[in-house]
């Protein structure tokens, strides 16, 4: 999705969101992800993980959940640069996304398979978080449902390690 989306978004001279800008570099493993609380139109928690330089991003309504059985939706947004990851601040209200974004989590995530890329292309990316004192195993699968011109997720947390 690269940020052409993000920045048409945005309004850089009344947020003091980071501007858009892809960093280009050699992939390096772990990579980032982080999950802002957003207390936007709605309070939801935002999850983000670093491919190809910038942060793929999700909207998770109920927020994450720890436990192995339980669905969350998960509603993928515009791609946000990766000094995002380190954004906490008061949007304006009257722009997009409007609200108090805080740090909820953050860490390193390493793709449990070969091709990261491709995997997230099929829909299938299984991946463990860095979380310390309890890194976890997760997997995001993409349902090809459009909803409202919504492109909609489910994250699905596989298994806590012992």
């Amino acid at each position: 999705m690269a940020l052409e989306e993000y920045n048409r978004k945005r309004d850089f001279r009344k947020t003091p969101e980071p501007a858009g800008r892809v960093r280009k570099h050699a992939p390096i493993v772990p990579l980032s992800f982080v999950v802002q609380k957003h207390a936007a139109s709605r309070l939801h928690y935002d999850f983000r993980l670093e491919l190809n330089g910038v942060l793929l991003s999700w909207a998770i309504p109920k927020g994450p959940s720890l436990d192995p059985g339980e669905k969350r939706l998960a509603v993928h947004v515009e791609d946000h640069p990766l000094d995002y990851g380190g954004f906490e601040g008061v949007i304006p209200k009257g722009q997009y996304g409007g609200g108090t974004v805080l740090l909820w989590d953050r860490g390193t995530w390493t793709p449990e398979v070969p091709d990261p890329e491709a995997a997230y292309r099929k829909g299938a990316l299984k991946f463990r978080l860095g979380i310390i004192g309890r890194p976890r195993q997760f997997a995001i699968f993409l349902r090809q449902l459009f909803l409202g011109g919504c492109h909609r997720v489910f994250l699905f947390g596989i298994r806590q390690q012992q």
